[in-house]
């Protein structure tokens, strides 16, 4: 122990392959954490927490076998301590020494070696004896006994993946079902659909809310399998997926108590030289969250658009009032909720494209670009799930509907002789928009101007069952007036 005189703290010295480095005297980090801090200022943000407790219990399934298989049978003591602090790393309780930058070269080295000397001087704190006593227990020779950063990593990665995808999952099960409660209340709502932005054929605002309900539970569903291509791991393969250095019942069992530790259906890769060498299962999940941040924009600029004006736009709904919109403008409130959600959904859509290239410079046997990968792919689920629920609580579940102006955009269009089609011919149709556009009337009144159809008839063609149902009743024909008859010769 020495007396740092800068700071007139003790401390210690550690070796490596590089030299002799001073370091805090209780810090539970080593030499090769330090020259990581040092070598890498680049995210200013340590690895994701997940990350950080999967290779917590990473560590812990290889500890565990390496004990069963007797590797440390003259000291059951040293042992327990390990075990112990590789539980302690995966419930969260040493975070703060999770201390290595986001982006780092060396393929995760650093983050396992972070882990490997959290992990060791913990264990030693455990045994009564102080950080740094690297005689009794290794980072190295004991905490990262028959394993590589190349075998680790990636499965920690994995882990942390399937665990950051279920609160996703539950993020949009909830906000689907906060769609199909609105599809129910704007279930009898007639207004005015849209192609292109303009105006098309009637639709219900029930039936809008549900289209969303159907793409977010989609989304649900590609998430949910995720799990199944991130489950098989490459544990045991050490350095290049042949198992060098590992024994062969190491090999056989780790995986198998990693799925007991977790609970979820770990299997070994049948290649493990395979599984080592390629990420592309990364590029393929990375594709299922970019396809729900698809999802969320689409539906949040939808948003936008019906609550636009909202005086002098679409107005058809009113989003909740969040907070003023304006320095100089009195009164405006902006659709803060879904322009929020639109720029964490488009981030992720980057976030897509990191990951497919950096899974693309994967060299022969490795890819070195594993820290970007797992910051790009545990953030977007982070980013995802919070900007379902962000959706859902903050907009969504305030969705109220303004009945007046949807039928007021119903009544000026002349697209509503579109449901004239089916009774009267699509040329009929067509000549009555005209018409009722050259002589400023509404298209309801003109029909009913010159006898085509009664107001009942009429009335009937534009009900929210009718304009939902799948296309017309057979044989299905307006009564009385001239409707039948224009219809028979159309």
């Amino acid at each position: 122990m020495s007396t740092d005189t800068n700071s007139l703290h003790p401390t210690r010295r550690e070796q490596d392959l590089l030299g002799a480095r001073d370091l805090p005297c209780d810090a539970l980090y080593g030499v090769h954490t330090l020259r990581a801090m040092e070598n890498f200022p680049l995210a200013g943000r340590p690895p994701h927490t997940g990350l950080f407790h999967a290779y917590g219990d990473v560590k812990l399934a290889c500890a565990r076998v390496n004990r069963d298989l007797g590797c440390w049978v003259g000291a059951p003591e040293k042992a327990e301590a390990i075990c112990c602090a590789c539980a302690e790393l995966a419930a969260g309780l040493l975070d703060r020494w999770n201390l290595t930058d986001a982006l780092q070269g060396g393929a995760g080295t650093s983050t396992n070696m972070n882990v490997n000397e959290v992990v060791a001087n913990r264990a030693l704190q455990l045994l009564g004896a102080a950080p740094g006593q690297y005689d009794l227990v290794s980072p190295l020779d004991d905490v990262n006994l028959h394993q590589s950063t190349n075998d680790t990593y990636p499965t920690a990665l994995r882990l942390a993946a399937i665990r950051g995808l279920k609160p996703l999952e539950d993020a949009l099960v909830a906000l689907q079902e906060a769609f199909q409660a609105k599809e129910q209340a704007f279930a009898h709502i007639v207004k005015m659909g849209r192609t292109e932005l303009q105006d098309a054929v009637l639709i219900t605002l029930g039936r809008e809310m549900g289209a969303y309900a159907e793409a977010f539970a989609r989304d649900r569903w590609r998430i949910y399998k995720c799990e199944e291509r991130l489950r098989v791991v490459n544990l045991g393969g050490t350095a290049v997926g042949t198992g060098y250095a590992a024994p062969r019942q190491y090999i056989f069992r780790v995986t198998e108590t990693l799925r007991e530790i977790t609970g979820i259906g770990f299997a070994r890769a049948e290649n493990l030289v395979e599984a080592t060498q390629n990420a592309d299962v990364f590029v393929e999940v990375m594709g299922m969250l970019k396809a729900c941040a698809v999802s969320l924009v689409k539906v949040s600029t939808d948003l936008r658009l019906l609550s636009s004006g909202p005086d002098a736009g679409l107005g058809e709904i009113r989003l909740p009032q969040r907070q003023a919109g304006s320095s100089i403008m009195p009164g405006k409130v902006n659709p803060v909720i879904p322009e929020a959600v639109t720029q964490a959904a488009l981030l992720v859509m980057g976030h897509d494209q990191v990951v497919a290239h950096a899974v693309s410079r994967g060299d022969l046997e490795l890819n070195a670009f594993m820290p970007l990968i797992a910051d790009c792919l545990l953030h977007s689920c982070d980013l995802l799930a919070r900007a379902c629920t962000l959706l859902r609580t903050h907009c969504v579940e305030g969705i109220a509907a303004d009945e007046a102006r949807c039928r007021a955009h119903i009544d000026g269009s002349t697209a509503m002789a579109t449901a004239l089609v089916a009774v009267l011919g699509y040329d009929a149709a067509s000549k009555i928009a005209r018409e009722a556009a050259a002589a400023g009337k509404t298209v309801r009144g003109l029909v009913l101007e010159q006898g085509l159809l009664t107001a009942e008839q009429f009335d009937e063609l534009v009900t929210a069952e009718a304009v939902c149902r799948l296309g017309m009743p057979d044989g299905h024909r307006p009564t009385g007036g001239h409707g039948g008859n224009d219809a028979d010769h159309a």
